[in-house]
């Protein structure tokens, strides 16, 4: 007993403050100081939450800016992915995130790169084959990309106009007030973010 009673008390001990104290602490610093990143960067237009800002949304609505290619669809909520135990409790086992790690020469990845070319093409008739940028055909390691490269924003101008009716400096000015530089100039790439600029259009459209 002389012996269990220390290691109990230094149990509770670290119990109440490695299992209270610090978690409460660390959750109510984060609410105070940080509460948009704590939360999820959800986007909130006129009361209404339309998405998070790291989060990728599959858009295919020809006035908008598509994302990149997701091997789980960027997590799309599906019928097929609820299961219900004995109990009748309902989960999701969907596929949270996660990519195909096809390699170059895989011939899936080889037929879904030619099918996106041929319906990227489709979209934006003005484009050639050889300016369409790489990231606009493949899938990130997470498949919950929400940017796309300031270059993927801008081929895609020209649809975005033609379908909006907004002249093509409009959307630039669009492309620009959303694209993100390097962080400190040397991390990381430029980056427009897709969610944000499609806010931008929406509302020049008054539809949102």
């Amino acid at each position: 007993m002389k012996n269990l009673k220390p290691a109990f008390l230094l149990s509770i001990t670290l119990l109440v403050i490695c299992g209270l104290i610090y978690p409460l602490t660390m959750t109510g610093v984060s609410q105070v100081a940080f509460n948009n990143k704590a939360n999820g960067s959800m986007i909130d237009v006129d009361g209404k939450v339309v998405g998070s800002k790291h989060i990728g949304q599959d858009f295919t609505d020809l006035r908008f800016f598509h994302g990149r290619v997701s091997a789980v669809n960027y997590n799309t909520y599906k019928q097929k992915d609820l299961i219900k135990d004995a109990d009748g409790n309902t989960d999701y086992k969907g596929v949270a995130s996660g990519s195909q790690n096809l390699s170059p020469s895989n011939p899936d990845l080889q037929a879904r790169v030619e099918e996106g070319i041929r319906l990227f093409m489709k979209d934006n008739p003005t484009i050639e084959k050889n300016e369409i940028p790489t990231d606009l055909l493949t899938s990130s390691g997470s498949g919950l990309d929400p940017n796309i490269s300031p270059q993927s924003a801008i081929v895609q101008i020209p649809r975005i106009a033609d379908k909006t009716g907004l002249s093509e400096s409009e959307v630039k000015e669009i492309v620009k007030n959303n694209t993100y530089t390097k962080v400190l100039g040397i991390f990381g790439e430029d980056k427009v973010n897709v969610l944000e600029a499609n806010i931008d259009i929406a509302k020049k459209l008054n539809i949102l």
